[in-house]
């Protein structure tokens, strides 16, 4: 443990130490304890949080008839 008068005169250094080998840093300061670690980060698809969004069976989406729902511009083929 250090303070964090130690920290602040050596802070690029330790922070890089922290960097480097993933060693937490544990600061005192004003009869706190603080640390300071390394993260990895994580990829975007890993943070998306599930969502419940269908009210009821998926499966009876899965072939819906849109052609009626569909709105074509007066001469549009559609294809």
């Amino acid at each position: 443990m250090i303070t964090a008068s130690t920290l602040r005169g050596n802070i690029y250094h330790l922070l890089d130490q922290v960097a480097e080998h993933g060693l937490p840093l544990t600061v005192s300061r004003r009869s706190k304890v603080l640390k300071i670690c390394r993260v990895e980060p994580s990829a975007k698809l890993d943070r998306l949080v599930r969502h419940d969004c269908i009210k009821g069976d998926p499966e009876s989406i899965v072939h819906l008839d849109w052609e009626n729902e569909l709105y074509l511009p007066h001469g549009s083929t559609g294809t």
